[in-house]
């Protein structure tokens, strides 16, 4: 099979969708992979690795053109020329795009979503690496903010001797916010933890004792916690569904003077009322005396170590949608719960219910399990 890797477009997106070491498993199995001119470059890859790896090194036409597309991040509106019915394998987040859902819909392609393969124990397999990275730094970020040089209250997450270090609270005790968590206490921060499910609360009071307090999440408690933090983390995340809105304009407006919020979930519409999508290059805006971030592509950040991550986590699903498609999804569930459309058709549930004047033939793959 013809394997495609373009170069990502989005803003400051470092990320590229495949490592050599990962190029080389792919051509050694017998597939023409074809990487676009640079596209491992921000990533300090560079062309020369991928040659060496057995990958041949293409235009962005010959790229897109290939059997299979792996990309990291969902194509963007200048993109959608390129699409064709041939194989998509990325982040789509389709419920919250519906130009795009519309766009692989009208170009028959066969698309997999990485936020959507779910095991049959609802994890999400291909989301947990990103979301990991992206949860850590968000505390790093929100941190950045809090400084007085950058418009924030100008509090140390860490403190001083003598001196409380910031309260930072964590909405969703999932991937993403258990890691933003487990970097505020390690700061040293007075750390906050809402969420619905009361044994993850009870979990992570047992990993962090008297250095975290868990709360269960009402709209009550969510606007008590926030009107006294410095820093307020959006990790809310329904999978294939876009995110709920869990905090008011009324409340941030009320927020402390130089407070700070990050939304992990803008990929997902956002968790705030406030959010709308930043970019690296313009990542806050202002609300009342508050400064919102809600990059839409924060593990871009990180480029070197996010691409890492990221093909461990896909290769195996890359080998097997390789090996042809149907196959792969009759005999993997998880995968099957990854596929959002083909043959001009939304097949994930969640995005037919989110557009329901696309066509639509949902997949029947079995639900995952204990949800």
């Amino acid at each position: 099979m013809r394997i495609g890797i373009p170069q990502e477009t989005k803003n400051r997106e470092t990320r590229v969708a495949l490592t050599p070491e990962g190029a080389r498993q792919l051509a050694e199995a017998g597939h023409d992979v074809c990487v676009e001119q640079g596209a491992g470059t921000a990533a300090f890859l560079p062309d020369r690795e991928y040659e060496a790896a057995g990958a041949r090194i293409v235009s962005t036409a010959e790229a897109w053109d290939a059997d299979l597309v792996l990309k990291v991040k969902e194509p963007v509106e200048r993109e959608y020329d390129l699409l064709r019915d041939n194989v998509l394998f990325t982040f789509l987040h389709l419920a919250a795009n519906e130009p795009l859902a519309a766009a692989l819909v009208a170009a028959r392609t066969t698309a997999f979503s990485y936020d959507t393969v779910q095991l049959d124990d609802g994890s999400l397999p291909l989301l947990t690496p990103m979301s990991a990275v992206a949860g850590r730094l968000a505390t790093l970020e929100g941190g950045h903010r809090l400084l007085s040089s950058q418009g924030g209250r100008g509090v140390l997450i860490a403190g001083a001797p003598g001196v409380a270090g910031a309260r930072v609270v964590v909405i969703g005790g999932g991937v993403a916010g258990s890691n933003a968590l487990a970097q505020a206490v390690g700061m040293g921060a007075d750390a906050v933890v809402i969420d619905l499910d009361e044994d993850r609360l009870e979990s992570l009071a047992a990993t962090y004792g008297d250095a975290v307090r868990t709360v269960v999440s009402t709209p009550e408690a969510i606007e008590r916690e926030a009107l006294a933090a410095d820093l307020v983390i959006g990790a809310v995340l329904v999978p294939g569904h876009r995110a709920p809105r869990v905090l008011s304009r009324d409340t941030v407006l009320a927020m402390r003077p130089g407070a700070v919020l990050v939304d992990i979930a803008i990929d997902q519409g956002g968790c705030f009322e406030v959010s709308r999508p930043t970019t690296h290059d313009d990542p806050v805006f202002t609300v009342g005396d508050v400064q919102v971030y809600c990059v839409a592509n924060m593990p871009g950040a990180v480029g070197a170590t996010a691409t890492a991550a990221l093909t461990h986590a896909t290769l195996p699903y890359v080998t097997a949608i390789a090996g042809g498609w149907q196959g792969a999804v009759e005999a993997d569930p998880a995968l099957a719960r990854g596929l959002n459309t083909d043959a001009g058709t939304v097949r994930y549930p969640a995005v037919a219910q989110a557009f329901p004047h696309l066509p639509a033939d949902p997949l029947a793959a079995p639900g995952p399990a204990d949800r």
